[in-house]
């Protein structure tokens, strides 16, 4: 089948939509929840280069262990760590940042579904929360962190107008995210203003993770057509990243062992975490959130150096 005519039936199937209501569907629970160097730049475009890089993200005994980390085996023991960090929770937390230059990448998300979805009832002054974002961003000179991507809530053209007040306050470009909502035509018009991108709505289950994954070929393609890097938000499934060459990706996926009393364990030969449990044993929460975090970083490695 010629390629033009597969991409107009996966676009007709999964993203040809402006369906505006669908963000109003998603239940508000979902929302509780290539780079050579990390101190590129999503200012300029640069060469896409075929790595990809695997962000950590989860806040639970995440900082503990990469401060023991750093205590145990000082220098450069983070540089082959990356880190995908929520600003709802670093505003409050000042211990953090100074960890941030040990990283080897680190990206900022603006913590925008948590706040809403957190003990805040009252209506919430959004120019008010960018401002303050943009304040944070410029003093621990952040360069990768993404719009409030709030289109359900606010509307697309109240997003717009935030992404255009962040760029202003910080001089710098944000990562925009892609939802359902947008359509095709807006993720090419993404590509060609902004020098990286992301997907969203994969954690959300805006659109069915099959139907998502047979146009992600699609987004890929278009985003490295127009030199442009590309973000899949919360998408992890390791079988599939050889297939899906993201120029990154982030993942809560280490918290699970700990929630589902299991450990992981990467195997270098099949590039696959296993996961590992005893009948009869109980996991110890803190050993076990200590070696899962320490084999996602393994497999963090070998994503870079294989996919």
């Amino acid at each position: 089948m010629p390629e033009d005519s597969l991409k107009e039936i996966l676009l007709k199937n999964v993203i040809n939509s402006n369906n505006k209501d669908l963000c109003s569907r998603v239940s508000s629970s979902h929302f509780n929840k290539v780079i050579k160097k990390h101190e590129t730049s999503p200012q300029s475009r640069k060469e896409i280069v075929d790595i990809m890089k695997v962000f950590l993200a989860g806040h639970n005994n995440k900082e503990k262990i990469l401060r023991e980390n750093i205590i145990t085996h000082k220098k450069n023991s983070l540089k082959s760590i990356n880190i995908l960090e929520s600003y709802y929770y670093l505003r409050k937390n000042k211990d953090f940042m100074p960890l941030v230059k040990h990283f080897g990448s680190f990206m900022l998300d603006s913590g925008a579904f948590t706040f809403m979805s957190g003990s805040h009832k009252e209506e919430v002054n959004w120019n008010k929360y960018v401002e303050e974002y943009a304040a944070f961003i410029k003093k621990y000179d952040i360069n990768l962190f993404f719009e409030l991507d709030i289109d359900c809530v606010v509307g697309l053209a109240k997003v717009e107008q935030l992404r255009r007040k962040l760029e202003n306050l910080t001089n710098k470009k944000p990562i925009p995210v892609w939802h359902f909502n947008r359509g095709k035509d807006y993720f090419i018009k993404m590509c060609e203003q902004y020098p990286y991108v992301a997907l969203g709505g994969i954690v959300t289950k805006e659109i069915d993770r099959k139907k998502y994954e047979t146009a992600f070929p699609w987004f890929i393609k278009t985003a490295h057509k127009y030199g442009c890097k590309i973000h899949g938000l919360g998408y992890t499934t390791i079988s599939n990243l050889k297939k899906y060459h993201f120029d990154s990706v982030d993942s809560t996926a280490w918290l699970y062992g700990n929630r589902g009393g299991y450990i992981y364990k990467f195997n270098p030969y099949t590039g696959l975490l296993e996961q590992l449990k005893k009948e009869g044993c109980r996991l110890k929460s803190r050993e076990g959130a200590v070696n899962n975090f320490k084999e996602w970083v393994k497999f963090g490695i070998y994503a870079e150096r294989n996919f």
